[in-house]
């Protein structure tokens, strides 16, 4: 079964069980700044997860384009990736345990959907704590569908539990479905052990409690069902791969590459690694690129982990002998594979070619401004006895200059040194922690939090984006944000810098709006509707045919689905604090409320 049938049935399945299939989202989360990326196929649904009502009913289906880059220095090997797409069903306070894994059972083991043997299924439940009791409901579900007591694990809740969000909220077990794969193990095999013996398939969690500010969990009144499946990891299991790269999404990849520098997939390990980090690195970066709030690389946020995957795969096509530019090579077979389930590669097709192709030409120079300063370091440096470069020198290099690590080594190694590795990583840290851009932060909910704060400044961006519109254009359109309790971010199409006029002129209509006490408020109709109302949104993104346009008073209309005040005069007085640049005909505005409210 290829990638594409699977995601075909899967939405066919929960369609026939009166499941509405929903839009996947936009890879760059919006309002959310506990991460840079989505991470998962439930993050954008977190809020109705927490229990606002969602424009298209209870029971949904959909895919969703993720990235997690937390584990970047491990891609390379036979199974990890950065970039992912996972398959899910919700039911958000509609059926809950027994259906759920009924549903999941038939069509893991079906003949006319996945067609796995039941005698190939282990699962895992939650063992159980001093908090909360055992999943016995669960276990006896797997059990009543043909499970023997042998292959239900109990595991405990570093292993089978979700959540929440925060430090309180919705929260509850979960039940993995894992497939042998015929590999004889060892003694400690089980599921969760990664040995290959046990590969995951799929996950159902279970939002059953409510974690309370004591400490304390006590159950919900409404549950919630969240699953999710990775299309490729269980591919490669249904065709029987040991490696996700040896699967159809990968391998005309692999082919291209192979053409391309004359190396040969398989016969050498270190070949092997540098073919898989270019393959993965090409298609995250296509995909972020694409996406329909593609970002541009940079050297903060997302543009930083675009801009890292682009060169690690520059450098690894530089270890295969390619010194000239090649990826949009690769890329071109990315989006042509890719373009029927995610059309929006295909209209960015233009964009994300340029933006590849520009980056690996500023490489370029950044490798040779690299090397020439550490031509320039290096009398310096054979002179230290103990022939090591220090790890801070290293990092500034990399800082600096974007001179990649791996490179440093191997011009160190050529003239009989090494680098401080733990200095390098040390400095590192550091520099994460004063920038904020730790890329191996975890998912902890959908927006940073659902207070006063935060929900007064999102109602605030609805505010100025209708603002900007009016003083520089209707050119003017939100290209992302990014909203704590202490400031709004919100990023726009403008081609040059705002005067001060222009800037002075927005606050006061903002201010304006917030003094006449307008009301905010919520309706539910077709896309297509809302275009016809007026309703601003991001329309080159991916909507779902019902969506929720909130207005303020007759001032602005847009399409959204996050938390809002509900009247202006509770924003108190806006101010912008700092416009610039943020990438390319894009332009960042940081603003505040003060006082009221």
């Amino acid at each position: 079964m290829t990638a594409n049938e699977l995601r075909t049935k899967y939405i066919e399945f929960f369609v026939l069980r009166d499941h509405v299939e929903i839009s996947g989202q936009s890879l760059i989360p919006e309002n959310d700044p506990t991460v840079l990326f989505t991470t998962a196929g439930m993050h954008p649904l977190v809020p109705y997860i927490l229990g606002e009502p969602h424009p298209a009913g209870q029971r949904l289906v959909n895919y969703q384009k993720c990235i997690r880059t937390g584990d970047i220095e491990d891609v390379g090997d036979s199974s990890h990736l950065t970039f992912f797409e996972m398959l899910g069903n919700w039911s958000l306070g509609d059926y809950f345990k027994e259906e759920a894994i009924r549903m999941s059972f038939e069509f893991l083991t079906a003949s006319r959907w996945l067609g796995i043997s039941p005698h190939k299924l282990s699962v895992t439940v939650f063992a159980g704590d001093q908090d909360v009791p055992p999943d016995h409901e669960s276990a006896a579900v797997w059990k009543a569908l043909g499970i023997p007591e042998s292959r239900i694990y109990y595991l405990p809740r570093s292993d089978n539990w979700w959540g929440p969000a925060g430090a309180t909220g919705p929260c509850g077990p979960d039940s993995e479905m894992f497939i042998d794969t015929g590999i004889a193990g060892t003694s400690a095999s089980r599921p969760g052990v990664s040995d290959g013996k046990y590969m995951e398939v799929w996950n159902d969690v279970f939002m059953q409690y409510n974690k309370k500010a004591d400490g304390t969990f006590v159950p919900l009144e409404r549950t919630c069902v969240d699953t999710g499946m990775g299309i490729e990891r269980t591919i490669a299991i249904l065709q029987g791969r040991t490696s996700v790269y040896e699967t159809e999404v990968f391998t005309p990849i692999i082919a291209r590459i192979e053409e391309l520098t004359g190396a040969r997939y398989g016969p050498d390990e270190d070949t092997n690694r540098s073919i898989r980090i270019v393959c993965d690195h090409v298609r995250t970066a296509t995909f972020i690129l694409g996406d329909e709030k593609g970002v541009s690389p940079s050297n903060v946020g997302q543009g930083y982990i675009l801009r890292r995957l682009i060169r690690r795969a520059v450098r690894h096509g530089r270890k295969l002998g390619l010194s000239r530019e090649f990826l949009s090579d690769p890329a071109q077979i990315v989006i042509d594979m890719y373009q029927q389930p995610h059309p929006v590669l295909r209209d960015n097709r233009d964009r994300v070619l340029e933006e590849m192709r520009s980056e690996e030409e500023r490489f370029g120079t950044t490798l040779q401004k690299g090397e020439h300063e550490f031509e320039k370091l290096l009398p310096n440096l054979m002179r230290n006895p103990e022939r090591t470069i220090p790890g801070r020198l290293a990092f500034r290099l990399y800082d600096t200059f974007g001179f990649p690590l791996e490179i440093t080594e191997e011009l160190a190694a050529e003239h009989g040194m090494k680098v401080d590795r733990d200095g390098f990583e040390e400095a590192f840290r550091k520099h994460q922690q004063k920038s904020k851009l730790d890329s191996n932060q975890t998912f902890k909910g959908g927006l940073a939090d659902h207070s006063d704060m935060t929900t007064r400044l999102h109602t605030a961006t609805h505010l100025l984006h209708k603002a900007l519109r009016e003083v520089l254009g209707d050119h003017v359109a939100q290209k992302g944000s990014n909203i704590t309790q202490e400031r709004l971010r919100f990023d726009f199409s403008h081609p040059e810098k705002m005067s001060s006029e222009q800037l002075q002129q927005v606050e006061e209509i903002v201010n304006e709006q917030i003094e006449r006490d307008l009301p905010v408020t919520v309706s539910t109709m077709r896309l297509d509707q809302a275009r016809d109302a007026g309703a601003m949104a991001l329309f080159g993104s991916k909507y779902d045919e019902i969506v929720k346009v909130y207005s303020i008073g007759g001032y602005s209309r847009e399409v959204c689905g996050g938390p809002h005040v509900e009247r202006t005069a509770q924003l108190g007085r806006f101010r912008i604090v700092k416009e610039q640049s943020s990438s390319q005909g894009v332009r960042r505005i940081k603003a505040v409320l003060e006082s009221g409210g």
